[in-house]
């Protein structure tokens, strides 16, 4: 199985009262790029809090994630450390349990993560907005052939997987200006919605 994912056992309330920012998309679309920037731009507000995911596959300098190797990842699924975790292109994921004491405290929370996830965290947290960040399929090819990066894997099944599914409140195109779609991001974070 390419990708799988767990939850752990919670009470059955969903969590709020803040948001849960959930940003999806193809590999290549750009997310890790607006991400940065909207980090920046919202660095002075203790209200928004931006999750680092925790990945078992060597850091990157393009991503803010947590390199954790796959002992001790399981190690920690197993001590319940993890809000929720998935598998995907033979790596496993996590979002960190401390994302939900910012919910409950009412932050903003904003996640980058597999449109698997995304029914499993509508159903756990009040109140979920899914952006999804894409681009046409030839601008998504030229980008990952550029990045050459190992793990990324077969480039032709990676573009093959759909978003469909996860049902996005908001769509940004991510094809001209990073500067501009990353203000498009910070809409979304403000006020849940964008199309365009």
């Amino acid at each position: 199985m390419s990708e799988a994912l767990t939850i752990p056992e919670t009470d059955t309330s969903a969590i709020g009262p803040g948001k849960l920012v959930l940003v999806i998309g193809p590999s290549g679309a750009g997310k890790d790029t607006l991400l940065d920037l909207a980090r920046a731009a919202c660095a002075d507000d203790p209200s928004i809090v931006f999750a680092r995911r925790v990945v078992t596959r060597e850091a990157s300098g393009a991503e803010d994630n947590e390199e954790m190797s796959p002992d001790a990842f399981r190690d920690a699924r197993a001590r319940g450390a993890f809000a929720i975790d998935w598998e995907a292109h033979g790596h496993a994921y996590g979002l960190p349990r401390s994302i939900e004491d910012d919910i409950r405290a009412g932050r903003t929370v904003i996640a980058n993560v597999s449109r698997t996830v995304v029914a499993a965290l509508r159903h756990a947290y009040a109140n979920v907005v899914v952006v999804l960040i894409t681009a046409p399929a030839d601008v998504l090819a030229e980008r990952l052939a550029m990045r050459q990066r190992g793990s990324d894997g077969n480039i032709a099944k990676r573009l093959a997987r759909t978003v469909d599914d996860a049902e996005p409140d908001a769509t940004i195109v991510n094809v001209s200006s990073a500067d501009y779609h990353a203000r498009q991001l910070l809409r979304v974070i403000a006020d849940g919605a964008w199309q365009g």
